[in-house]
């Protein structure tokens, strides 16, 4: 049991996990900006485009509602109701096209910085330090006094 912990641990901990957890939350919380602007702005429009309609209220009845004689429902009517599914299609269609927005504008800008990065010169190769200089001169000194002693 400790090992399958200390691997779902692992696992949840990876930061794609994590990065999946956060986009799910900020696109619950966006789902529900575009509804109301759906839902409280766009539709209100197209309903006065379109002659003071309100797809909420737009169903097609399949069957009507079943009531006893004292007035309480037996059976609840049977409706389609199309009016809600279009608001849902334009909710889609937004949402759609701001990813597509968002997406398009996070490519620019990873085009951008991998160009500005193959365009920057390269960095010239650091100085050796005064102890590699020191060694690297005993190291010249002695090959010399070999090759005089060889001689």
């Amino acid at each position: 049991m400790g090992k399958f912990l200390t691997e779902f641990k692992e696992f949840a901990m990876k930061g794609n996990v994590i990065d999946m957890a956060v986009g799910v939350i900020i696109g619950g919380a966006f789902g529900k900006i575009v509804t109301s602007l759906v839902n409280d702005i766009i539709m209100p429009l197209v309903g006065i485009a379109t002659g003071g309609v309100n797809f909420k209220d737009h169903k097609t009845l399949l069957k009507a509602a079943e009531t006893a004689a004292d007035g309480t429902v037996i059976n609840p009517e049977v409706v389609l109701t199309w009016g809600v599914f279009v608001q849902s299609i334009v909710d889609f269609l937004i949402i759609a096209f701001c990813i597509f927005v968002a997406i398009r504008w996070m490519n620019k800008l990873k085009k951008a910085t991998v160009k500005a990065e193959e365009e920057a010169p390269a960095a010239a190769p650091a100085e050796p330090t005064k102890e590699e200089q020191l060694l690297t001169e005993i190291r010249d000194l002695l090959k010399a006094q070999a090759r005089s002693d060889k001689k």
